[in-house]
């Protein structure tokens, strides 16, 4: 396996640490290996450790001010800020969303499990990712479990589930994007949601099969969605009628993995890469802002530079930015949480 990039040659600029740094989460917990989501508001960052149940409140020197203890088993996943700076966390085990206060204790819950047939039987669809609709009225969340998509407004805390035609699909990520839709990734399926407020729903396959799409989120300009593709090693662009075009991301080794992207300050796009072999390197791919305008199938001419991690088989998760412009990545079989400043 090839797992020294110096030697290859492109037009990639390869840098090796620099202004990445890494720092360790140190879990009160004796799990491992389950640093999942995080949000950032304009002074703090808040992270999931989903088997050690607790959400972790950092500052912007990466620097661990709480442990949120949540309820034992609960499984805390995904993780927003509602309108009003409200902290809200699914806990994916318990079938529940929940709202924490800023000292971390519950202070609402929405239970999300499923009534089967008007019965006392309930089941679980493991609200996985959550996102925030656009007018920021509504909470919507993935059914892991059970191939749907649901939403409660945040006011009402009215549940409602809209079933994907698309069965064992494995919905995991939700992004708002304009006119009020609701995109989202099924990772086995290899197809990308759709999903009005009214709960219509459409699916669109991906070209790539077995791509296993990971993280979708909106272009600064609102006219496409943008998701990366795990084993694809892809990263596709789709626009509102569900047309989808993909380039292929220009990886340094053999298995190389994409997670989760995100757009900095200057609409360039960044892409998390890992490899799952002790030897090789795991990074940040920067592409040029060039990339949004690209038209065909190929990003052949657009810049970019490569960001090596330190951290051997980290499995990079999620990718986001802060009020000051830094990246801010969890880094999920370490347990660190890295960012990249400017």
């Amino acid at each position: 396996m090839k797992c020294h990039p110096e030697t290859m040659e492109s037009q990639n600029t390869i840098t090796k640490l620099g202004n990445i740094t890494e720092y360790p989460l140190n879990w009160p917990s004796t799990e491992t290996g389950s640093t999942h989501e995080l949000v950032i508001d304009k002074q703090f960052i808040y992270v999931t450790g989903q088997n050690m149940a607790r959400v972790a409140k950092l500052d912007y020197e990466g620097t661990v001010l709480a442990y949120f203890e949540m309820p034992e088993n609960s499984g805390p996943h995904g993780i927003l800020l509602d309108k009003e700076g409200k902290l809200w966390v699914s806990l994916e085990f318990h079938g529940k969303v929940v709202q924490l206060d800023d000292n971390g204790k519950i202070v609402q819950s929405v239970d999300v499990n499923i009534p089967v047939n008007d019965s006392k039987t309930l089941i679980n669809p493991a609200p996985h990712g959550i996102c925030l609709s656009e007018d920021g009225n509504s909470i919507w969340f993935t059914g892991k479990r059970t191939s749907t998509v649901g939403k409660f407004g945040i006011v009402d805390k009215i549940v409602e589930h809209f079933e994907l035609d698309n069965l064992a699909s494995l919905p995991i990520f939700l992004s708002a994007g304009d006119n009020g839709k609701i995109w989202g990734t099924e990772l086995l399926s290899s197809a990308i949601l759709n999903v009005t407020l009214e709960g219509k729903i459409q699916e669109f396959k991906i070209p790539t099969s077995n791509s296993r799409p990971i993280g979708i989120i909106t272009d600064p300009s609102s006219k496409f969605m943008w998701f990366t593709q795990e084993t694809g090693v892809n990263i596709g662009r789709i626009d509102a009628h569900g047309n989808i075009v993909e380039y292929p991301v220009p990886t340094l080794q053999e298995n190389d993995i994409l997670g989760s992207l995100t757009f900095d300050r200057e609409h360039n796009l960044w892409v998390q890469v890992y490899n799952n072999s002790a030897e090789c390197y795991s990074y940040l791919l920067k592409f040029d802002k060039s990339i949004r305008d690209k038209m065909g199938l190929s990003i052949s001419g657009v810049p970019f530079s490569t960001h090596l991690l330190t951290a051997k088989m980290p499995m990079l998760h999620r990718i986001k930015m802060d009020h000051d412009g830094n990246l801010w990545f969890t880094e999920m079989m370490t347990d660190k949480i890295g960012v990249i400043r400017f």
